[in-house]
């Protein structure tokens, strides 16, 4: 009979889930059941986006109060992705998923049910909370589910969120044919309620916590018993020879440990995933704002057409997000995005020197390839890259700070950049913005880390700094 692995503490838990070369049985219905919560943040994001323009007729809502429901979400995933990456290292990683989920369908419901601008707003809300929380939460458990040899597989979040996003369009025009009338937007609203519900009582039966999580804590039994359950892998749990490892103690990691993220090695792995985070949040949701625009002088300026012409952009983004999970295994994270700015730059840099000229080719094709790049490449890495940079008692911590930056990136986007359209032209705005990407570029050729690396694993590399410890000045491979 072969000998039963040991587990002395989260190295082990990680070498054990890396020897296997994909996620099969119960860890692939798992892992699917968190993605699950990625596309219902997609999808209720694009449920008031589809439905706006009729609850703006129906409430008469001023444009003051369309901008201040279009920035509310993802003002609050500001705020509640680190509290969301904070309550995953405290509790454990499934418990800040179910609460989100609660509080999703509860601000879907209200919203959709609502009489009033404000009784909408207080809806979007906790639908905001429910964003930051999952997003930050989700990418840190789906790091610890997957093997290395699979890790480029995390990207496939960029094409769950385009997919959600074409879902939400296509049940409009449902809705739409469907003769709801200006109360379209409260079906899109409620459709993500009912979604949040099967999600919550899926993960609910189906989840299981972190082993990586466990092991940080020093449950090392509770560790063992859910490699079983998740991967059938039989392992036992055995106490460090040295007493010193997480079986005897079980380091809090907290708010006031966030400095570890910007000391020693770990410095320029935040540096580079924030930065590819804030950058891809800024392009897309400032572009993404004019696309309906795009949309309308493409296909025609009904309902019906406008949507139809947002499907087939939102196309192209699954498409991409569905080859930035073979771009990030076969180029690396950290390149891919390299290349995707390069793209975006290019295509914004264009945008804005033909606006207005432009055959009405080129004018789709442009924001095409805009869409083709963003999602193949840095659109889906600054969250990968950071889920996989940090070590597991400070990996939720460190997603939800770069879900904060990535969001802060996102109402910069909506706002900053509206105003500046205003002031110098659609076309200049697309010149002005192209410096993001290209800050983006030259930030991913000078900081060398690659986490998708065989021999690049946090939770393996004893030279990082963890819980308070001193800072480590280390170069070299562990910076690379």
């Amino acid at each position: 009979m072969a000998q039963r692995p040991s587990v002395k503490g989260v190295a082990d838990i990680v070498s054990l889930i890396d020897g296997l070369r994909t996620v099969t049985g119960r860890a692939r219905v798992t892992w699917y059941l968190v993605f699950g919560g990625l596309f219902l943040d997609a999808y209720a994001n694009a449920a008031l986006s589809a439905g706006l323009g009729p609850m703006t007729d129906q409430m008469e809502l001023s444009s003051t109060q369309i901008s201040v429901l279009t920035a509310t979400a993802p003002a609050l995933a500001i705020l509640f992705n680190p509290i969301g990456g904070w309550l995953a290292t405290r509790i454990g990683r499934v418990p800040p998923l179910l609460i989100a989920k609660v509080l999703a369908v509860a601000g879907a419901m209200l919203a959709a049910f609502a009489g009033d601008f404000t009784t909408v707003w207080f809806g979007r809300v906790l639908v905001g909370m429910a964003y930051g929380i999952d997003f930050a939460v989700a990418m840190a458990l789906l790091a610890e589910y997957t093997p290395k040899a699979s890790s480029g597989r995390l990207n496939l979040w960029q094409a769950v969120w385009y997919t959600a996003t074409t879902s939400n369009l296509v049940l409009a025009l449902g809705f739409f044919h469907l003769d709801v009338g200006q109360d379209i937007w409260r079906w899109s609203l409620g459709s993500a309620g009912v979604i949040a519900a099967a999600l919550l009582i899926l993960q609910a039966i189906w989840l299981v916590e972190s082993p990586a999580w466990l092991a940080s804590k020093g449950r090392l039994t509770e560790a063992v018993r859910n490699l079983r359950r998740i991967y059938g892998i039989d392992a036992v749990a055995e106490e460090p020879e040295d007493g010193t490892g997480p079986a005897t103690q079980a380091p809090t990691i907290g708010f006031r440990h966030a400095g570890l993220l910007f000391r020693g090695a770990y410095l320029p792995r935040t540096i580079l995933s924030s930065v590819i985070s804030l950058a891809q949040g800024m392009q897309y949701f400032a572009v993404g704002w004019y696309l309906p625009v795009i949309s309308l002088t493409i296909f025609g300026d009904s309902f019906e057409k406008a949507t139809m012409g947002s499907i087939v952009f939102n196309a192209v983004g699954i498409g991409g997000g569905l080859a930035s999970a073979y771009l990030g295994y076969r180029l690396g994270l950290r390149m891919s995005s390299a290349w995707g700015f390069g793209g975006v730059f290019v295509a914004l840099v264009l945008m804005g020197l033909t606006f207005g000229s432009a055959p009405i080719v080129i004018a789709f094709c442009l924001p095409v390839l805009f869409i083709l790049c963003h999602s193949a490449g840095p659109g889906a890495n600054g969250k990968s890259i950071a889920a996989l940079s940090y070590s597991s008692d400070i990996r939720a911590l460190g997603t939800g700070v770069t879900g904060m930056v990535g969001s802060f990136g996102s109402v910069v986007g909506l706002y900053v950049f509206p105003q500046i359209k205003d002031a110098l032209g659609l076309g200049n705005t697309f010149l002005v913005l192209s410096v993001v990407p290209l800050l983006g570029l030259i930030t991913c050729l000078v900081i060398s880390w690659e986490p998708t690396r065989a021999d690049a694993s946090p939770d393996k590399d004893d030279t990082l700094p963890a819980d308070g410890a001193p800072a480590v000045t280390t170069t070299g491979a562990h910076d690379r």
